[in-house]
């Protein structure tokens, strides 16, 4: 019987972000079954967007590792960084050795605008951006124009606001933080006097949580401009407002742009400027970004009565040397994996993989982003993560989840890894590489200096072998 002492429910988790590290915690801790679990990750290093999507001047976020840090201590617990599976590894190869196997590693692709001028240079998605400063291997290299007065950054999420944040923040305040060294001296160095961010529909809709907002008002070195025309809100916004389809956080942001409409400008160096009820339309410029066209909204009920931002016809020309998007992103396939090509997730039923059709896929499982989308915080997907769990457990006990013809052998794993991919992590080794960035971060008086590279890291990694 599977998840017994002698026959140990043996569970794979792909991905090593916040879903990740709860579902584990979740398995290793169900009374009366004895699991171990195996965590997958194509980077040498673990936590996901917590290491390269919360913003350097958010340190208090990142605490949370602490509880997964708890978590990987458990002896039933293995890591395995820069192992992609996909690639180094197939799924079909994990279903021989592991009991289920648990997809959790959410949705890296930004959607595009779909406008002509997208693809001009100076037009980048905000997460190329996010994983540039914060030292993600791919996107070390990247380079952002920063010499241009004004940049548009479109979306009203907390990515935006984030994006909007670190480009306003000066010197003093990056070489705090754990910002990648290549970003700090460019956003230091930088020309932007203006951050301008755009809003599909209106301001009680506006997708931020509330702490994200102030601080936007809370800048040492940017004044906040929010137009006081635009705070008078339609019929349509006030009565959303007052209904159940509204939450405290949309009527906390109104009060909050309200009252940054009421503020005069205090002559500081930069300017974050927020404006609402536009959408882009063109990007233009001669061989680069010069300028964006908007459309002015205006908000109408559709059929199903939901409000939705509608092109009056009119537009504007925004003059800009950079473009920023964060409209939302979708996850990417991995072969033999049932996977909803249009929502870019992968097909499932509260969290029980199927074929697309209904049909539940023995043995396989989604968490977090690549399983809802990218919607909420790091919180929520500990609820997320029961969810699946529990969907999970049920199976168990119920006999759906198949025997693997090589889960009685927990080395089977490492056999494999030690002559495919023999530069993979293991959680000591992220031991090794988070000690060297802390202890490079000392002499500078910040919480670490990140390496930006895989080989950096992986060469890091060899630290506590060469100890042992």
């Amino acid at each position: 019987m599977i998840g017994t002492e002698e026959n140990p429910l043996r569970v794979a988790i792909v991905g090593s972000g916040p879903a990740g590290f709860y579902t584990a915690d979740h398995i290793l801790k169900h009374e009366g079954t004895h699991a171990e679990v195996d965590m997958f990750d194509r980077l040498p290093t673990p936590y996901g967007l917590v290491r390269f999507g919360v913003a350097p001047d958010h340190p208090k976020i990142k605490s949370v590792i602490r509880v997964y840090e708890k978590t990987a201590a458990r002896p039933e617990f293995r890591f395995f960084g820069n192992v992609e599976v996909g690639m180094d590894v197939t799924a079909e190869e994990l279903r021989d050795r592991y009991h289920a196997i648990v997809f959790a590693y959410g949705t890296s692709v930004d959607r595009h605008l779909g406008i002509p001028g997208e693809d001009l240079p100076g037009s980048h998605s905000a997460t190329e951006f996010v994983n540039w400063y914060n030292a993600h291997p791919d996107f070390a290299d990247r380079e952002f124009d920063l010499s241009c007065e004004r940049v548009v950054v479109i979306g009203n999420g907390n990515v935006a606001a984030d994006v909007a944040r670190m480009l306003a923040l000066p010197r003093e305040e990056l070489e705090g933080t754990d910002t990648a060294d290549h970003a700090i001296e460019a956003l230091a160095a930088c020309g932007v006097k203006e951050i301008l961010v755009l809003g599909r529909r209106g301001p009680a809709q506006a997708a931020f949580t509330n702490p994200e907002v102030r601080e936007l008002g809370e800048m040492v070195d940017a004044d906040i401009d929010v137009d006081p025309g635009e705070m008078d809100l339609d019929e349509l916004s006030r009565a959303w407002l007052d209904s159940d389809d509204a939450d405290p956080t949309n009527r906390r942001n109104v009060d909050i742009f309200t009252e940054f409409s009421q503020r005069e400008p205090e002559g500081k160096n930069k300017r974050i400027v927020m404006r609402f009820l536009r959408s882009p339309v063109e990007i233009q410029g001669d061989g680069r970004v010069e300028r964006i066209v908007v459309a002015k909204n205006e908000l109408q009920r559709d059929d199903s009565g939901r409000l939705r931002a509608v092109d009056t016809g009119e537009r504007e020309t925004i003059d800009c040397g950079l473009v920023l998007r964060s409209i939302g992103y979708k996850g990417i396939p991995i072969d033999g994996i049932p996977f909803d090509e249009r929502r870019g997730l992968i097909h499932n039923d509260g969290g029980r993989v199927h074929d697309g059709e209904g049909e539940q896929v023995p043995g396989l499982y989604a968490v977090g982003w690549i399983k809802r989308g990218p919607s909420g915080v790091i919180g929520t997907n500990k609820k997320d993560a029961h969810e699946t769990v529990a969907k999970l457990f049920a199976d168990l006990e119920s006999g759906k989840v198949p025997e693997a013809p090589l889960a009685d052998d927990r080395g089977a794993i490492e056999a494999l890894l030690s002559e495919r991919k023999p530069d993979h992590v293991t959680f000591e080794g992220w031991q090794a590489i988070d000690a060297a960035e802390v202890e490079a971060g000392k002499p500078h008086g910040r919480p670490r200096i990140k390496f930006c590279r895989v080989h950096e890291l992986v060469e890091a990694s060899k630290a506590t072998k060469t100890a042992a």
